[in-house]
């Protein structure tokens, strides 16, 4: 499984020939190594509904026939808009051809603005765990430190978690490492940092305050695999 960050919270995985995108915000996302209308994905997989990380998934979705994974309400307001989706709620999980995907909890909003200027209610935000090829990867999305991080650890053994430190809008970089402690993820990557001056961080401090895991910084476009 070969696993790439491209910016922001833009997470990019690649599994027995499939291609899945997580929260592709690309289009006004300074960070990304991408073009929106390049990328290809067999699915895409949203955490909520804020448009910093929906960003390009219509666009995406109608040009490559992808299926859109996202808490009910998100998904119910994309599908008004002509992309196939498949809409899931926190802690149901479904298999897929590709992989099984699971929501979790998290602590933060999930509205959408429109070019209108309207809020539209996108559900409750959510983690994703995503497992395949005997491997889990967890995406915290955005969120606050809570718990049960420490439960989604310990019911899903993680072996790459990707955690928010930019703070201001999410957990800061003292937050997430005590989150990643509590999941006792094997490689922790940060995410959601430096795109917009409120969430201006250094992740390699980030990185310095890990205790038990293996931290990695990844610049936009580079890859792991595991």
């Amino acid at each position: 499984m070969r696993i790439s960050y491209h910016g922001h919270a833009v997470v990019q995985i690649q599994t027995n020939g499939k291609t899945i995108l997580i929260d592709p915000f690309i289009n006004g996302n300074g960070l990304t190594d991408l073009k929106a209308e390049e990328v290809k994905a067999d699915a895409i997989i949203l955490t909520h509904g804020h448009n910093d990380h929906v960003g390009d998934t219509v666009a995406i979705a109608k040009r490559n026939d992808s299926l859109v994974i996202a808490s009910a309400d998100l998904t119910d307001f994309l599908s008004g808009q002509g992309v196939r989706t498949h809409g899931m709620n926190i802690g149901g999980s479904y298999k897929f051809d590709f992989g099984t995907v699971k929501l979790t909890q998290a602590f933060h909003g999930s509205g959408y603005i429109t070019e209108k200027n309207e809020i539209i209610y996108c559900g409750m935000p959510t983690g994703i765990l995503f497992s395949n090829e005997g491997k889990t990867i967890y995406h915290a999305g955005d969120t606050g430190l809570f718990s049960d991080m420490k439960l989604i650890g310990e019911r899903h053994p993680i072996d790459v978690a990707f955690l928010p430190i930019g703070d201001n809008f999410t957990m800061g970089p003292e937050d997430a490492a005590y989150a990643a402690k509590l999941l006792k993820a094997k490689t922790v990557v940060p995410i959601h940092f430096n795109t917009f001056p409120p969430i201006k961080q250094n992740p390699l401090k980030f990185i310095a305050m890990l205790e038990d895991q293996n931290g990695k910084v990844l610049a936009p476009g580079e890859a792991i695999e595991i």
